[in-house]
C-alpha cells in the first residue's frame, strides 16, 4: 500500500465523484437511479457513503491524488453501514442527498449483507466494499494495481478478501486474481444478479463449509 495515495475525509467528496463516474454504466447503479432526476448529484452522494464508511472503519486508497482509481475496504465484521456508523462517518447526510427512491431500491441488497455477516462471523476477513477506475483512465491496469496491493497486504496478514460484484465480466476478472465464486444471488425487486466471491490467502483454499453453499452450476456459465 505504500506506493498508493491514502484517502482522507477531505477527499471524500471527490472520491464520490470519481466512483460515480467509474460506475456510471454499471447495470446495478443504472437500475438504482432509473427514472431519477439530478442523477449525477445523487450518484456522487451514493458513492460518498461507502467511501466515508471505509475511511472511518477501514481504509481507502487511490492510485494517486488525482483519484483515477480507488479501492475501499473494511474488516468483515464492520461491513454493515448501520445508522450509528453512518452518523459517525458523516455518511448520513450523503445518504439523504441520494434520495428516498434510490435508497429504497438499495434495500434489495440486504440479502448480501446477511450472507456477508454469516461468513464474517466464522473468521476474520477483509471486505472489499468498492473498487473502481474512472472511465478516462481505463485500460492502464490501474484496477489491477489497487487489487494487487490489497492482496499483498492481506497475504501478509493471512486474511481472505470478500467482495460482491454485479457483472459476469467482473467475475472473470476477479477469478484471474485468485477469487472463487461462493454463490450467485438474484435481487428480487431489482431483477438483477450479484455474485459473492472470496479469495483465500495462499495455502488456505476456500472451504465451502465455512462460507456457505457454493453455486454448483452458475447460470452465467
Amino acid at each position: 500500500m505504500a506506493s498508493l495515495y491514502a484517502l482522507t475525509f477531505e477527499d471524500a467528496f471527490r472520491a464520490g465523484e470519481a466512483m460515480a463516474d467509474a460506475f456510471a454504466e454499471d447495470p446495478l447503479w443504472l437500475k438504482i437511479f432509473e427514472g431519477e432526476s439530478d442523477v449525477p448529484r445523487k450518484r456522487q452522494a451514493c458513492f460518498e457513503v461507502p467511501i466515508r464508511h471505509c475511511l472511518r472503519y477501514g481504509a481507502a486508497y487511490a492510485t494517486s491524488k488525482a483519484l483515477e482509481g480507488i479501492a475501499a475496504f473494511v474488516p468483515g465484521e464492520l461491513g454493515d453501514m448501520s445508522l450509528w456508523r453512518m452518523l459517525r462517518s458523516g455518511a448520513w447526510s450523503c445518504g439523504m442527498r441520494m434520495g428516498a427512491a434510490a435508497g429504497g431500491r438499495l434495500a434489495d441488497l440486504r440479502v448480501l449483507s446477511r450472507d456477508r455477516a454469516q461468513i464474517s462471523s466464522v473468521r476474520p476477513l477483509t471486505y472489499l466494499l468498492l473498487l473502481g477506475v474512472r472511465k478516462a483512465h481505463r485500460g492502464r491496469g490501474l484496477g489491477g494495481v489497487l487489487l494487487r496491493a490489497l492482496i499483498e497486504d492481506c497475504e501478509r496478514q493471512g486474511l481472505p478478501i470478500y467482495l460482491e460484484t454485479e457483472t459476469e465480466e467482473n467475475v472473470r476478472l476477479y477469478e484471474r486474481f485468485g477469487f472463487e465464486l461462493i454463490r450467485r444471488v438474484d435481487l428480487a425487486r431489482l431483477h438483477l444478479p450479484m455474485w459473492e466471491m472470496m479469495r483465500e490467502p495462499r495455502d488456505h483454499p476456500v472451504d465451502p463449509a465455512t462460507v456457505g453453499r457454493r453455486t454448483q452450476e452458475a447460470a452465467w456459465t
